[in-house]
């Protein structure tokens, strides 16, 4: 690596899930060769000119997939699998003060990276509770009220779908497998476990 003058490369942390930006850090070669040792994010504190193990004091680490240089060696993007918001402000990350957006359309849908992008909004509603969110009311009535609403949005999919009526039955299937995405987070189970289940079956 072309370390700068002060012996660092800028590091791009990437969920390597959804392919959202979380962070713009720093690393030097002590970090990088932690983060590479341990598989997860070691990054140089500029402020308290110090090594730091993302995650270390929050919880929130990040478990590193890989580690690219850019074409002149003097940065680096790490792809991660968060365990929780990148951001000391509790979002998911760094980059979410929005200060410019046109009105273009993107031509194609990430549905695996809404998912997990999804995934990681509910989980935050169950660990946050923020007051009007519907989704904190169904984890405060507990696992009986999300059983009932994933039922209900099943059968309402059903008859969505022998009605035929193409956007009713768009509609309901999201709602659907929102309910569900729902009940994955108040079970524990990571939408990777059942990405692991499928994977097993089509083999």
């Amino acid at each position: 690596m072309k370390f700068d003058e002060r012996k660092l490369v800028p590091a791009i942390i990437q969920d390597a899930n959804t392919d959202e930006v979380l962070t713009l850090a720093y690393m030097n070669d002590e970090s990088l060769r932690r983060t590479m040792e341990t598989g997860q994010t070691w990054l140089w504190s500029r402020s308290r000119n110090e090594l730091w193990h993302k995650g270390a004091t929050s919880g929130n680490t990040q478990v590193v997939v890989d580690v690219t240089a850019d074409c002149d060696d003097d940065a680096v993007l790490v792809r991660v699998y968060p365990k929780g918001p990148a951001c000391h402000k509790g979002e998911q990350s760094c980059f979410h003060n929005s200060i410019f957006k046109t009105d273009e359309v993107e031509p194609s849908v990430n549905f695996g990276g809404q998912l997990h992008e999804l995934y990681n909004v509910i989980e935050s509603r169950k660990r946050d509770r923020p007051e009007g969110s519907y989704t904190s009311y169904l984890f405060a009535e507990g696992l009986d009220k999300i059983l009932k609403k994933v039922g209900e949005e099943s059968a309402e999919t059903i008859v969505a779908a022998k009605n035929d009526d193409h956007q009713k039955f768009v509609g309901e299937v999201s709602d659907l497998i929102y309910h569900l995405m729902v009940l994955l987070v108040a079970r524990g189970v990571t939408l990777e476990a059942v990405g692991l289940e499928l994977e097993r079956r089509r083999k």
